[in-house]
């Protein structure tokens, strides 16, 4: 019997101009974040689907903002908490981090209205 592999989700497959592929990630990450809250995602499982190193690295080096790199560390360390902290203390900073992420999702949402608007703006 054959194993399910859980789908991949590679950053440098997307197509778009870089401000595209920011909301996208933005976008793609509230998902990720509503599938973790409702148990939908487990944290390991969404490591190995998307916050894995070839995104890490893809959205250090292309996005180049602090948002995307913080969503991308906080997302990385999810599976951590619950090795190395006690299940109610592990549950608690789950959802602290996983709010942290959203945060930061609707921060680069709202850089890429704000550009909208101002490019409306002066055309």
């Amino acid at each position: 019997m054959k194993q399910h592999r859980p789908s991949r989700i590679v950053l440098s497959t997307t197509r778009g101009n870089s401000a595209q592929q920011r909301e996208l990630f933005a976008l793609l990450n509230l998902g990720l974040v509503q599938s973790l809250a409702s148990g939908v995602l487990s944290p390991t499982e969404a490591v190995e689907r998307f916050y894995h190193a070839e995104n890490c690295l893809y959205v250090q080096k292309h996005f180049r903002q602090k948002a995307a790199k913080a969503i991308m560390s906080h997302g990385v360390q999810l599976p951590d908490l619950f090795e190395c902290l006690p299940v109610e203390e592990a549950q608690r900073e789950f959802y602290r981090e996983l709010e942290t992420i959203r945060s930061l999702c609707l921060q680069l949402l709202e850089r890429r209205r704000s550009s909208n608007v101002t490019a409306r703006a002066a055309a």
